[in-house]
C-alpha cells in the first residue's frame, strides 16, 4: 500500500513531497462554495496526520481567505509543511500593475502572501498564469532574486506555453539562475492535450508535474448526466461547480462518455469514480503529486484512498481509448510508418529514455 508518506522528489530538486498535494482553493467561503475555517482546519489536520506534507494555495484564492486560513493552521508546524502559492492574479482590478507576471506585480504579491500566511518564506512559488506581455527573461530573473533573498526556496510555473517555459528554463541554466522545478497544469481524462508538448517537456527539463483538476470539474465523479448539459457557465469563481464545469468545456457529451467508462472501471475494482480518475493521473511518469481539493473531510479521505487503487493494463487501455486526443502536428506526422521509414530506413532504433531527475 502506498501512503501519503511515500514521498517523491519534485522535479530535479531534492525536495520531498507527498504523492498527493492538498489544494486549498476550497479554503474559505468568499466565492460561495468553499469550506468554512473550522472545516478547512479539519481537512488540513487530517491531511498532515495521514503523512501529507504539501499544501497548495494562491494569492487570489477565496479573496485571500485561503492564505489567511493556512497562516493560522501552520502555527507551530511551519517547518514540516511544504507551502506552495502563486502570483500573477490581480490584487486590484483597477490597477494595471497589480496583476501579471512582471517584477512589480511579483514583489507586491509575494509580500502580501507572506503577510497573510504569517511566514518569512514560501517553499514553492508558481507563476500562476502566463500574462502574454512580460518577457520570460524578466520573470525568471525576478524569481531568482526572490530565491537569493530567501523569500522563496523553489520555483514553478502554471498554465503557460511549453515553448515559453522551455526558453525560461534554458536561460536559467545558462546564466546560473534558480531553475523551475515544478509545472502545474490541468490534467485529467477529459483534458489530455498537455500530453502533446507540456508533459514531455517537463520530463526532459526536470519539472515535476502537479496536475490540477484531476476530477475534471467533478464530471469524472459520475455525478452529472445528459440532463445537466447546456446552460450558461460562470466565467468568475463565484458560480456553482456545475457552472465551472460548463464554462471550462468539461461538462460535455465527450466528458460524460469518458465519465461513464470511469464509473464502469470503478465498479470493477471496488472503488469510487473519483478514485479511479485520480489513480489514472498518477500513472503518467511525469506526474509527481496531483492536487486534491476537498470541501468536506469525507471527500479528502476518499481521495487519499485513490493511492490504494490498482488498475490493470486492460482497464488503463479502456480509459486511454475513450479519452484519447489527437496529438497534432508534428507528433502524428512523425509517428507515421512512412516517415519513420524515410528517417530510419530498415534499421531498428531504440528511443533514448526520457531524462529522470
Amino acid at each position: 500500500m502506498t501512503g501519503l508518506d511515500s514521498y517523491r522528489l519534485l522535479g530535479r530538486s531534492g525536495l520531498r513531497v507527498s504523492p498527493m498535494s492538498l489544494g486549498a482553493m476550497t479554503f474559505g467561503d468568499a466565492w460561495g462554495w468553499g469550506a468554512d475555517e473550522a472545516t478547512a482546519r479539519r481537512i488540513f489536520d487530517t491531511y498532515l496526520e495521514a503523512g501529507g506534507n504539501m499544501v497548495d494555495t494562491a494569492n487570489a484564492y477565496t479573496e485571500g481567505q485561503s492564505e489567511q486560513y493556512l497562516g493560522r493552521f501552520l502555527a507551530g508546524r511551519r517547518e514540516s509543511v511544504v507551502v506552495a502559492s502563486k502570483y500573477s492574479a490581480t490584487r486590484n482590478p483597477a490597477d494595471p500593475n497589480a496583476g501579471g507576471a512582471h517584477r512589480k506585480s511579483l514583489v507586491g504579491s509575494i509580500e502580501a502572501s507572506l503577510r497573510r500566511l504569517g511566514t518569512d518564506y514560501l517553499d514553492l512559488l508558481y507563476v500562476h498564469a502566463w500574462d502574454g506581455y512580460t518577457a520570460g527573461e524578466e520573470i525568471i530573473r525576478a524569481l531568482d532574486d526572490l530565491v537569493r533573498a530567501g523569500k522563496v526556496l523553489y520555483l514553478g510555473i502554471s498554465d503557460a506555453p511549453a515553448w515559453e517555459i522551455s526558453r525560461m528554463q534554458t536561460i536559467a541554466d545558462l546564466r546560473g539562475w534558480s531553475p523551475l522545478v515544478a509545472l502545474q497544469v490541468e490534467y485529467n481524462l477529459i483534458e489530455r492535450t498537455v500530453e502533446r508538448d507540456l508533459l514531455p517537456m517537463a520530463r526532459e527539463l526536470g519539472l515535476g508535474v502537479i496536475p490540477w483538476g484531476p476530477l475534471g470539474g467533478g464530471v469524472l465523479t459520475g455525478k452529472y448526466s445528459r440532463s445537466d448539459l447546456g446552460g450558461p457557465g460562470a466565467d468568475r469563481p463565484g458560480g456553482t461547480r456545475k457552472d465551472y464545469a460548463v464554462a471550462n468545456h468539461l461538462l460535455t457529451e465527450r466528458g460524460l462518455r469518458i465519465a461513464e467508462v470511469v464509473v464502469q472501471v470503478a465498479a470493477e475494482v471496488g472503488a469510487t469514480a473519483a478514485q479511479v480518475a485520480l489513480r489514472w493521473t498518477l500513472e503518467h511518469p511525469a506526474v509527481v503529486s496531483p492536487l486534491i481539493g476537498a470541501r468536506t473531510l469525507e471527500q479528502l479521505q476518499q481521495n487519499i484512498c485513490a493511492l490504494d487503487v490498482e488498475l490493470d493494463a486492460h482497464q488503463l487501455d479502456r480509459l486511454d481509448a475513450v479519452s484519447a486526443v489527437d496529438l497534432g502536428f508534428p507528433h502524428e506526422f512523425l509517428s507515421r510508418p512512412m516517415v519513420r521509414g524515410v528517417v530510419d530506413g530498415t534499421t531498428t532504433v531504440r528511443p533514448r529514455p526520457a531524462m529522470r531527475w
